[in-house]
C-alpha cells in the first residue's frame, strides 16, 4: 500500500506509531502550512517519503490510498477528490456527517473501482470477534448497555467561549459523533440495523454536549450514553436471560471481558496497538483488491451513519453540512 496521510493530529500521530509495522510501500503526508514545522519532524521521526501542503500535489504522487485524519467536516470533500482522483479511502469515524455525502462517495467510488474504508478499531479486535461467537451463551438478549462518558479539556473552551471543531456544529462535531459512535459501532456491529432510533441530547449553543441514545430491536433495546461534559465510570453490559457480559473499558479498545453464565469467565487477548488490528486487514483488503470484504464493513458503517443522522436530527441538530 501506498499512502497520502491527511493531516498531523493526535490520530494521525497514533498511527503513525504503528505504521512502521505496516511496511508501507511509500508514505506522504499533507499539511497545513500552519503545521509544517510539526509535519516536518514526523517525517523525519518516522521516515516518511516526504511532506507537502497542496492536495493537488499529493494526488499526483506515486500513491493507491488515502488517509483522512482531519475533522469530521472535511472528510467528505477530501476523500471525494481522492476517489476522483482513481485514490481507495480508509477515513477516520465518523465516516461522513450525513447520508447524502456517504451515497455519493459510493456512487464515486463504484464508478472508479475504489474502495472505501472507515476506521473504526472495534471491527477488528480479537477480544469483539471473539465476544461474537460467546453472545447465544446469554440466552434472549434484552438489554444493552454501554456508557463512554470522558469529561474534555476541550470543555472548559467551550464554556469561556472557544469553539473547538469537536463542539462545532458547523464543523460536525459534538459528543454522539465523537464519543458515542464508538458504543454505536458495537451495538450495529454486533446486532445490525435497528428497527428505530431515539437521541436525547443535552444541548449548548446548538451542539450536544452530552446525550442518550435508544436502538429498538424489538425483542430487546439498546441504550448508549456519550458525555464530553462529564466523566463517570465505564461499564458496558449486554443482558441476556441466560447470562451477562461485562466489558469495564471503552469499547474501541476493549482487550477483555467478563461473561457470567453457568460460571463467571474473563477472556483477555494480546495486546497489539489497536489501530494495528485494522490497518493490515485494511492494507490486506486493498492490496487484495477485495471488494467483498470492504463491501461489509461498509455496510455496518451506513447504518451506523444512517442512526448517528436519525438519531441527531430528532434531537433538533443540524449541520452546515445538512444544508444543500
Amino acid at each position: 500500500m501506498k499512502l497520502g496521510i491527511l493531516g498531523t493530529g493526535m490520530i494521525v500521530q497514533e498511527f503513525l506509531e504503528i505504521a512502521p509495522s505496516l511496511h508501507l510501500k511509500k508514505a506522504f503526508i499533507l499539511s497545513s502550512e500552519r503545521s509544517l514545522e510539526k509535519a516536518n519532524k514526523l517525517m523525519k521521526v518516522y521516515h516518511l517519503d516526504g511532506v507537502l501542503t497542496s492536495y493537488d500535489d499529493l494526488l499526483k504522487e506515486d500513491i493507491d490510498t488515502i488517509y483522512v485524519g482531519l475533522p469530521n467536516h472535511l472528510h467528505f470533500s477530501f476523500a471525494l477528490k481522492a476517489l476522483e482522483a482513481n485514490k481507495h479511502v480508509i477515513i477516520e469515524k465518523p465516516i461522513v456527517s450525513n447520508m447524502r455525502e456517504l451515497n455519493q462517495l459510493k456512487e464515486v467510488a463504484k464508478k472508479h473501482n475504489r474502495i472505501i474504508l472507515e476506521a473504526v478499531t472495534l471491527h477488528r479486535m480479537p477480544a469483539y470477534l471473539d465476544m461474537k461467537k460467546q453472545l447465544d451463551k446469554l440466552g434472549d438478549i434484552r438489554i444493552v448497555s454501554l456508557n463512554y462518558s470522558q469529561y474534555s479539556s476541550r470543555y472548559d473552551a467551550f464554556k469561556k467561549g472557544e469553539i473547538l471543531p469537536v463542539f462545532d456544529v458547523h464543523k460536525s462535531g459534538g459528543a454522539l459523533y465523537d464519543l458515542n459512535v464508538y458504543n454505536l459501532n458495537f451495538v450495529i456491529g454486533l446486532f445490525g440495523k435497528p428497527l428505530s432510533v431515539d437521541y436525547h441530547a443535552n444541548l449548548q449553543r446548538g451542539i450536544d454536549t452530552s446525550g442518550i441514545f435508544t436502538m429498538d430491536y424489538g425483542s430487546f433495546k439498546a441504550v448508549c450514553i456519550g458525555s464530553k461534559d462529564t466523566g463517570a465510570p465505564l461499564m458496558n453490559t449486554i443482558q441476556g436471560e441466560q447470562g451477562t457480559i461485562i466489558i469495564d473499558t471503552p469499547v474501541s479498545r476493549m482487550r477483555q471481558y467478563k461473561i457470567k453464565h453457568d460460571v463467571e469467565e474473563v477472556r483477555t487477548f494480546e495486546e497489539e496497538h489497536a489501530m494495528l488490528y485494522e490497518f493490515k486487514q485494511f492494507k490486506n483488503i486493498i492490496e487484495n483488491n477485495d471488494v467483498e470484504k470492504a463491501n461489509d464493513y461498509l455496510e455496518i458503517s451506513t447504518h451506523v451513519l444512517w442512526a448517528l443522522e436519525e438519531g441527531r436530527r430528532k434531537a433538533g441538530i443540524i449541520f452546515d453540512a445538512d444544508n444543500y
